[in-house]
């Protein structure tokens, strides 16, 4: 396990950079955390080391956004998923499988699907306003 912490945006971006240099085809990061405690910024962190040009934004309704970059990123939001199901009905092994990261927030609703090597990113509120603590976990602990 490791623990960062963030005190502002640009050290949540540094973070995220970090993370995407070690990132490989296959890899699945499972981001959990309340809501506005900075999965979509460290989300579009990831993206932009990742050499995405791309405006990143949450796909909460839409469910799954694909991005280029050094590496295709799946960028999927499950808070409104139904259940299981929707994940299967709509491929989600095949981003599983792809050639690209996949990059999922609220991923514990579905981590009974996921890849037991699965990299968990959790992101807590620090004590000042702008604070969040970052805790990587899982096989592949990647910093």
């Amino acid at each position: 396990m490791q623990r960062i912490m963030s005190h502002n945006e640009q050290d949540t971006y540094k973070a995220g950079n970090e993370i995407a240099k070690t990132l490989q085809k296959g890899d699945v990061i499972c981001l959990t955390g309340d809501l506005g405690a900075g999965k979509t910024t460290l989300s579009k962190a990831i993206a932009k080391g990742l050499n995405i040009k791309e405006i990143v934004t949450s796909p909460t309704f839409t469910i799954v956004k694909e991005y280029e970059g050094d590496l295709p990123l799946y960028h999927f939001d499950v808070y409104r998923m139904e259940g299981i199901e929707d994940m299967y009905e709509m491929g989600f092994e095949e981003y599983l499988f792809g050639e690209g990261v996949c990059l999922i927030e609220w991923a514990d609703k579905i981590s009974e699907i996921l890849p037991q090597n699965s990299i968990w990113i959790h992101m807590d509120y620090g004590e000042e306003i702008e604070e969040r603590i970052i805790t990587i976990t899982g096989l592949g602990v990647i910093l």
